[in-house]
C-alpha cells in the first residue's frame, strides 16, 4: 500500500540546518563558472538549476561571500532564505506530498520555494518566516 502525504509528513523529521541561504541569478552562459563554485562549496546543502533563461544557485550566505567576485553579472535575492528538509525517502509515485504541505503554509501566510531532490523534498523559506513554517508543519504532522 502506497504511503499519503499524512503518513508521510507524520514521520518526517522536519530539520533545518539555520543557515542564511542566497539566491543568486546569472545568465545561462555562467553554467561552467556555477558549477565551478558548487563543486567548491563544502557545505552539506547547494543548489544549481539550469534553465533556457537563466543559471539559479542557492548557497549559504557565507559561501557566497567566498565566491560572488568570480560571478560577474549577478543579480541576488533581496532576502535570505532558510532549509527545512523533510527528512523522509519519498516514493517517486507519492502524489499530493507538497501540495498537502503547501497549502497549509500558504493558509499560515508562509511563501515557500520548493525543491525536490532524489528521495527528499525541500523548502526555502523567508528567514523570518521559518519560525512560522516550523510551528505550522510540527501541527499538520500531529493533525492540527
Amino acid at each position: 500500500m502506497t504511503q499519503s502525504p499524512v503518513e508521510a509528513l507524520q514521520q518526517a523529521i522536519l530539520y533545518t540546518d539555520n543557515q542564511d541561504y542566497v539566491l543568486v541569478k546569472l545568465p545561462p552562459k555562467a553554467i561552467t563558472a556555477a558549477a565551478g563554485v558548487v563543486a567548491q562549496v563544502s557545505e552539506p546543502f547547494c543548489g544549481l538549476l539550469v534553465d533556457k533563461d537563466e543559471v539559479t544557485l542557492i548557497l549559504p550566505v557565507d559561501a557566497w561571500d567566498d565566491f560572488k567576485n568570480r560571478l560577474p553579472g549577478h543579480q541576488t535575492s533581496a532576502e535570505y532564505y532558510r532549509l527545512l528538509t523533510f527528512d523522509i525517502e519519498l516514493p517517486f509515485d507519492m502524489v499530493g506530498f507538497m501540495a498537502f504541505v503547501s497549502q497549509a503554509l500558504a493558509a499560515a501566510g508562509v511563501s515557500i520555494l520548493p525543491l525536490a531532490a532524489y528521495s527528499r523534498d525541500h523548502i526555502l523559506v523567508a528567514a523570518a518566516q521559518l519560525d512560522t513554517a516550523m510551528v505550522t508543519l510540527r501541527k499538520l504532522q500531529q493533525g492540527n
